[in-house]
């Protein structure tokens, strides 16, 4: 069973325990996750399943957006609700000074990643180092927010937005940096992811319908396969002359291949044998003798 889930996460799942269950309901052990979501988070998570986890950091790469609830005037330890009260301060709930704060954060910019996250330094992840009582400096990453939008003021403290941005960004440390831009602090009050790449919410499916498709045999109905995750990318189809080499992962010269498109050096294509099977993700290189492509993801 080859291909990608969309698993709508429910509140008080980590993602293992997600894989976990999706693994036990499938009885299939390559089960994969395609970048984490907090415990008290829901929404997206998609999974892959047997040749699919080789495409997990392709899916992870791409462009997430969210719905959350920033609550002004309360700083925590987790940057959410989950973690300790470490200040309140009174919020002078102004729309105008709050639309406009949110505003700056739109674009490139640097963010801290949080201590209670998976981000490893020395080997160490930093939610491990938190829960020891220990904080250590760490370096701002830059991410981008590609847009925020406002869809409710919730006085006397809580704004609900909508959050479109880059991976590797926190939504909960964008909340606690938008409360300190405002001068009386914040934390994210709830988490629901609505997309990841080409993953919607619209289409995800929780674990007990999953359980459901699973005893009816129905599987293949929300299972999607790899050619379609992987749509949006050019098709490349290789002779049968070239097959021993396309499947040993040898670069391929242009007189063996045919391209649904012209192609560009560098630009990265989907490749599939004379029979229409996909092989693999790989690369086109345009050089002074002849064009070529080079794996650059086997998929076999």
């Amino acid at each position: 069973m080859d291909g990608i889930l969309n698993i709508y996460k429910e509140k008080g799942f980590t993602s293992h325990d997600v894989v976990a269950v999706v693994r036990k309901t499938l009885q299939m052990k390559k089960v994969g996750h395609t970048g984490t979501l907090d415990p008290d988070a829901e929404g997206v998570l998609p999974i892959c399943l047997g040749r699919g986890t080789k495409l997990a950091d392709i899916i992870m790469d791409g462009r997430k957006s969210y719905r959350a609830i920033l609550h002004l005037g309360i700083t925590t330890t987790t940057e959410d609700a989950s973690g300790e009260v470490l200040e309140e301060k009174p919020v002078v709930f102004d729309e105008e000074k709050i639309r406009e704060t949110i505003r700056t954060f739109i674009g490139e910019v640097e963010q801290i990643p949080p201590m209670y996250s998976a981000v490893k330094i020395n080997g160490k992840k930093l939610y491990e180092l938190a829960r020891e009582g220990k904080e250590i400096e760490r370096k701002a990453r830059k991410i981008t927010v590609y847009d925020i939008k406002i869809r409710r003021f919730i006085p006397p403290c809580q704004v609900e937005m909508d959050v479109d941005c880059s991976k590797g960004t926190y939504i909960r440390t964008l909340c606690a940096d938008i409360g300190k831009a405002l001068g009386c602090g914040g934390h994210m009050a709830s988490l629901l992811r609505t997309a990841t790449g080409a993953f919607f919410l619209e289409n995800a499916i929780k674990l007990g319908e999953l359980k459901a498709f699973a005893e009816s045999g129905q599987i293949d109905s929300v299972l999607l396969r790899l050619e379609d995750a992987l749509k949006d990318y050019t098709s490349v189809f290789v002779s049968e002359t070239a097959t021993k080499l396309l499947y040993n992962g040898g670069k391929i010269q242009s007189n063996f291949f045919q391209a649904e498109k012209v192609l560009e050096h560098g630009q990265t294509v989907t490749v599939f044998d004379h029979e229409k099977n996909l092989v693999g993700l790989f690369t086109a290189i345009h050089e002074e003798k002849d064009d070529l492509i080079k794996p650059f993801k086997m998929l076999i």
